[in-house]
């Protein structure tokens, strides 16, 4: 009788532990929100592959129409039991109502032999899950698991998982996934398969994907289960210190954050403040490095005022030179809303992150007035490319260039070797965490 006493209370603990787990594996961890409240759909749209410009950019009566036709399919193959957000195999996808910048996706999921399914960013295929153990599929990378950018170009960074991480079919797979910019880690299973790569635009491979986008749960073929669905959204303090801690190896810092030992040029119209460099207002010209660079990355930060102009002199000739035209080119550094600031209109060859007047880049990536921006140079002979808070905004080979702005040729555009500065234009522009790595 004793040990039946015994062998009760032990039963009762284990199912109390149980009951503990489960209640835990529903509640999100601190500063993550649920986007399944493990009872119906709400938060839920249908959705698509399609692509989430043209979709924003829909008359409002026919996204409302679309949304209808969507979601109207969608509840037909999805359903909940329990806890678990189920799809048979079939219909629209799970789409968030809300879209989604940079963030931190934590989920869970189980499904069945030949299944095929995936997860979109910000409405952009996809991460993908599928049967790993399926030899019809191995020619296009099964045998290699799950977690891959599977929509990448073949070859590039993210396309195939780092390692195979599935577990057996019965067994709950879970994701973190951080996304900051098109940048994009995954961890499966707490194995990291995919590191700070980018997500190709699907849509249009020479556009970085959107800003911001929904999550999409993509079925197609075999049942799937979800749950334990959160977010967290990321904050540009901390997507700054994410994209800064990648690839970091090599890089040295040319500013010391007090004074302006190693720069030279017309130094007394800038100040250090707050362990950055200013512009002073209704002051300009370029300071530059005393040292001279041909190829190399530089990575920084800066934040604009309302309006403001400054660029990033490459290739520099030095004292009395120009960084526009005499330099390799000016890189602008320009608030995105310039023309609604200022009342100017521009050349698209003179928004942020392009080659001055020689080649635009895609713009609408800075964050807001005030807020410190991420920025990557990329300089390797004729080509630079620039990525901006984890976005690829410019990608060109300068020697490529015929065309000029205003048909003002730019000398300097075949310079092999010069200075790293910045281009002054009266405005308080701040630049810190100033750092270049030799190529």
């Amino acid at each position: 009788m004793q040990n039946f006493s015994r062998s009760k209370s032990h039963l009762a603990a284990i199912a109390f532990i149980g009951f503990v787990t489960l209640v835990g594996a529903a509640t999100p961890p601190s500063g993550f929100t649920p986007l399944f409240n493990g009872k119906d759909l709400a938060g839920w749209r249908g959705g698509d592959t399609f692509d989430h410009r043209k979709y924003l950019a829909l008359p409002d009566d026919k996204r409302a129409e679309q949304d209808a036709k969507w979601t109207a399919d969608m509840k037909s193959h999805w359903h909940v039991e329990g806890d678990e957000l189920v799809n048979d195999g079939h219909g629209k996808y799970a789409t968030t109502q809300k879209d989604y910048g940079d963030f931190e996706l934590l989920v869970e999921y189980k499904t069945v032999p030949l299944a095929d399914s995936g997860i979109y960013l910000r409405g952009v295929p996809q991460v993908q899950i599928w049967d790993h153990t399926n030899p019809k599929e191995f020619k296009n990378g099964a045998d290699k698991g799950s977690g891959g950018l599977w929509n990448n170009s073949p070859g590039a960074p993210g396309k195939d998982p780092l390692v195979l991480a599935d577990r057996p079919f019965g067994e709950w797979n879970k994701f973190r996934i951080v996304m900051v910019g098109s940048r994009v880690s995954i961890w499966l299973n707490e194995k990291l398969v995919v590191n700070h790569a980018i997500l190709e635009n699907y849509y249009d491979r020479k556009a970085p994907i959107p800003l911001k986008g929904p999550i999409q749960l993509q079925t197609h073929g075999a049942e799937i289960r979800w749950r334990n669905i959160s977010l967290r959204e990321i904050g540009a303090e901390e997507a700054n210190k994410i994209l800064a801690s990648k690839g970091d190896e090599g890089f040295k810092s040319v500013f010391n954050g007090s004074d302006f030992a190693g720069w030279d040029g017309p130094i007394a119209n800038y100040e250090v403040k707050e362990g950055a460099i200013v512009c002073k207002p209704r002051k300009g010209g370029t300071i530059f490095t005393k040292d001279e660079y041909s190829d190399f990355m530089a990575r920084l930060e800066f934040k604009l005022p309302p309006g403001g102009n400054n660029g990033l002199a490459i290739r520099f000739p030095g004292t009395g030179g120009d960084a526009a035209y005499g330099g390799m080119c000016e890189l602008q550094v320009l608030d995105d809303n310039y023309e609604k600031a200022t009342g100017e209109k521009i050349d698209p060859r003179q928004t942020h992150g392009s080659a001055y007047g020689m080649v635009s880049a895609a713009r609408g990536f800075q964050r807001s007035i005030g807020e410190w921006n991420f920025e990557e140079v990329t300089v390797k002979g004729s080509k630079i490319k620039v990525e901006l808070n984890g976005f690829i905004i410019l990608d060109t080979d300068l020697a490529n260039v015929k065309e000029f702005m205003a048909n003002s040729p730019h000398p300097g555009k075949d310079r092999t070797k010069g200075h790293f500065g910045f281009a002054g234009h009266n405005d308080p522009v701040a630049f810190r965490s100033i750092r270049l790595r030799t190529l």
